[in-house]
Protein backbone atom coordinates (compact mmCIF):
# COMPACT_ATOMS: atom_id res chain seq x y z
CA UNK A 1 0.00 0.00 0.00
CA UNK A 2 0.93 3.62 -0.40
CA UNK A 3 -0.23 5.60 2.62
CA UNK A 4 -0.05 9.32 3.36
CA UNK A 5 0.81 10.22 6.96
CA UNK A 6 1.61 13.57 8.62
CA UNK A 7 5.28 14.60 8.57
CA UNK A 8 5.87 15.12 12.28
CA UNK A 9 7.31 13.27 15.27
CA UNK A 10 5.23 10.26 16.42
CA UNK A 11 3.25 9.98 13.17
CA UNK A 12 4.98 6.71 12.25
CA UNK A 13 4.12 5.31 15.70
CA UNK A 14 0.47 6.35 15.30
CA UNK A 15 0.38 4.72 11.87
CA UNK A 16 1.77 1.46 13.29
CA UNK A 17 -0.88 1.58 16.01
CA UNK A 18 -3.53 2.02 13.29
CA UNK A 19 -2.24 -1.15 11.58
CA UNK A 20 -2.97 -2.93 14.86
CA UNK A 21 -1.58 -6.37 15.60
CA UNK A 22 -0.94 -7.13 11.92
CA UNK A 23 2.72 -7.69 11.05
CA UNK A 24 4.38 -5.01 8.93
CA UNK A 25 6.49 -6.91 6.41
CA UNK A 26 8.02 -3.94 4.65
CA UNK A 27 8.19 -0.19 5.20
CA UNK A 28 9.91 2.35 2.94
CA UNK A 29 9.90 6.07 3.46
CA UNK A 30 12.00 9.15 2.71
CA UNK A 31 11.42 12.73 3.84
CA UNK A 32 9.97 14.83 1.00
CA UNK A 33 8.29 17.89 2.52
CA UNK A 34 7.39 19.33 5.91
CA UNK A 35 3.66 18.54 5.88
CA UNK A 36 2.97 15.05 4.51
CA UNK A 37 4.90 11.81 4.15
CA UNK A 38 4.19 9.18 1.51
CA UNK A 39 5.06 5.70 2.77
CA UNK A 40 5.22 2.36 1.00
CA UNK A 41 4.26 -0.49 3.31
CA UNK A 42 3.53 -4.19 3.21
CA UNK A 43 1.24 -5.78 5.79
CA UNK A 44 0.77 -9.49 6.44
CA UNK A 45 -2.89 -10.39 6.10
CA UNK A 46 -4.36 -13.70 7.24
CA UNK A 47 -7.85 -13.26 5.77
CA UNK A 48 -7.04 -12.11 2.24
CA UNK A 49 -9.11 -9.50 0.38
CA UNK A 50 -11.70 -9.20 3.15
CA UNK A 51 -9.04 -8.17 5.66
CA UNK A 52 -7.35 -5.91 3.09
CA UNK A 53 -10.58 -3.98 2.51
CA UNK A 54 -11.18 -3.86 6.27
CA UNK A 55 -7.68 -2.45 6.85
CA UNK A 56 -8.07 0.19 4.14
CA UNK A 57 -11.40 1.23 5.70
CA UNK A 58 -9.86 1.34 9.20
CA UNK A 59 -7.06 3.56 7.89
CA UNK A 60 -9.56 5.79 6.10
CA UNK A 61 -11.59 6.11 9.30
CA UNK A 62 -8.40 7.40 10.97
CA UNK A 63 -7.88 9.98 8.17
CA UNK A 64 -5.12 8.09 6.36
CA UNK A 65 -5.21 8.07 2.56
CA UNK A 66 -4.34 4.51 1.49
CA UNK A 67 -3.83 3.26 -2.04
CA UNK A 68 -3.91 -0.50 -2.62
CA UNK A 69 -0.88 -1.47 -4.74
CA UNK A 70 -1.09 -5.23 -4.25
CA UNK A 71 -1.86 -5.86 -7.95
CA UNK A 72 0.50 -3.19 -9.28
CA UNK A 73 3.49 -4.92 -10.91
CA UNK A 74 5.59 -1.73 -11.14
CA UNK A 75 5.16 -1.15 -7.41
CA UNK A 76 5.85 -4.77 -6.45
CA UNK A 77 8.86 -5.35 -8.70
CA UNK A 78 10.53 -1.93 -8.89
CA UNK A 79 9.13 0.94 -6.84
CA UNK A 80 9.46 -0.83 -3.49
CA UNK A 81 13.25 -0.80 -3.92
CA UNK A 82 13.47 2.74 -5.26
CA UNK A 83 11.68 4.77 -2.58
CA UNK A 84 14.17 7.37 -1.40
CA UNK A 85 16.46 9.91 -2.88
CA UNK A 86 17.98 13.11 -1.56
CA UNK A 87 15.94 14.96 1.07
CA UNK A 88 16.28 18.73 0.83
CA UNK A 89 14.60 19.68 4.12
CA UNK A 90 15.89 16.93 6.43
CA UNK A 91 18.16 19.06 8.62
CA UNK A 92 20.42 17.50 11.27
CA UNK A 93 19.80 14.02 9.89
CA UNK A 94 21.82 11.15 11.33
CA UNK A 95 21.66 7.70 9.77
CA UNK A 96 21.65 4.47 11.77
CA UNK A 97 21.54 0.84 10.80
CA UNK A 98 19.76 -1.41 13.31
CA UNK A 99 19.18 -5.09 13.88
CA UNK A 100 15.65 -5.33 15.28
CA UNK A 101 14.68 -8.57 16.98
CA UNK A 102 12.23 -10.28 14.61
CA UNK A 103 9.27 -10.49 16.96
CA UNK A 104 5.86 -8.84 17.19
CA UNK A 105 6.09 -5.38 18.71
CA UNK A 106 9.80 -4.75 18.07
CA UNK A 107 9.10 -1.82 15.74
CA UNK A 108 6.46 -0.34 18.03
CA UNK A 109 8.87 -0.72 20.97
CA UNK A 110 11.49 1.28 19.03
CA UNK A 111 8.99 4.04 18.21
CA UNK A 112 7.59 4.17 21.75
CA UNK A 113 11.06 4.39 23.31
CA UNK A 114 11.99 7.16 20.87
CA UNK A 115 8.83 9.06 21.75
CA UNK A 116 8.13 12.38 20.07
CA UNK A 117 11.63 13.70 20.62
CA UNK A 118 12.95 13.47 17.06
CA UNK A 119 11.51 13.23 13.56
CA UNK A 120 12.15 10.14 11.46
CA UNK A 121 13.21 11.31 8.00
CA UNK A 122 14.05 7.94 6.41
CA UNK A 123 12.96 4.42 7.25
CA UNK A 124 13.57 1.16 5.44
CA UNK A 125 12.58 -2.23 6.85
CA UNK A 126 12.03 -5.59 5.22
CA UNK A 127 11.21 -8.86 6.90
CA UNK A 128 13.81 -11.35 5.64
CA UNK A 129 12.51 -14.29 7.64
CA UNK A 130 15.51 -14.44 9.98
CA UNK A 131 15.91 -13.85 13.73
CA UNK A 132 16.42 -10.14 13.20
CA UNK A 133 15.17 -7.41 10.89
CA UNK A 134 17.58 -5.15 9.04
CA UNK A 135 16.48 -1.57 9.47
CA UNK A 136 17.90 1.71 8.17
CA UNK A 137 16.67 4.87 9.91
CA UNK A 138 17.34 8.57 9.33
CA UNK A 139 16.46 10.71 12.35
CA UNK A 140 16.64 14.48 12.66
CA UNK A 141 18.65 15.11 15.82
CA UNK A 142 19.88 18.65 16.54
CA UNK A 143 23.54 18.66 17.67
CA UNK A 144 22.67 19.82 21.19
CA UNK A 145 20.35 16.80 21.59
CA UNK A 146 22.95 14.17 20.64
CA UNK A 147 23.62 13.17 24.30
CA UNK A 148 19.90 12.44 24.85
CA UNK A 149 19.78 10.55 21.55
CA UNK A 150 22.78 8.42 22.52
CA UNK A 151 21.08 7.66 25.85
CA UNK A 152 17.97 6.55 23.93
CA UNK A 153 20.09 4.20 21.78
CA UNK A 154 21.75 2.68 24.83
CA UNK A 155 18.44 2.18 26.65
CA UNK A 156 16.80 0.72 23.54
CA UNK A 157 19.21 -2.20 23.56
CA UNK A 158 19.03 -2.97 19.82
CA UNK A 159 22.31 -3.53 18.00
CA UNK A 160 23.02 -0.36 15.98
CA UNK A 161 25.68 1.27 13.84
CA UNK A 162 25.96 4.92 12.82
CA UNK A 163 26.13 5.27 9.03
CA UNK A 164 25.94 9.07 8.63
CA UNK A 165 29.35 9.19 6.94
CA UNK A 166 28.73 6.12 4.76
CA UNK A 167 29.61 7.08 1.16
CA UNK A 168 26.52 5.33 -0.27
CA UNK A 169 24.29 7.42 2.01
CA UNK A 170 26.21 10.58 1.17
CA UNK A 171 25.90 9.92 -2.59
CA UNK A 172 22.28 8.77 -2.89
CA UNK A 173 20.26 9.76 0.18
CA UNK A 174 21.80 12.79 1.90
Amino acid sequence: MAVTIPEKPNSFKHFCEAIGSRAITEFNYRYADSSEAQVFTGVKLTEGDIEKEQLIQELSDKDYKALDLSDNEVAKVHLRFMVGGHAQGAENEVLYRFRFPERPGALLHFLTQMGGNWNISLFHYRNHGSDFGRVLVGIQVPPDERPQFCAFLKELGYEHFEETENPAYQSFLR
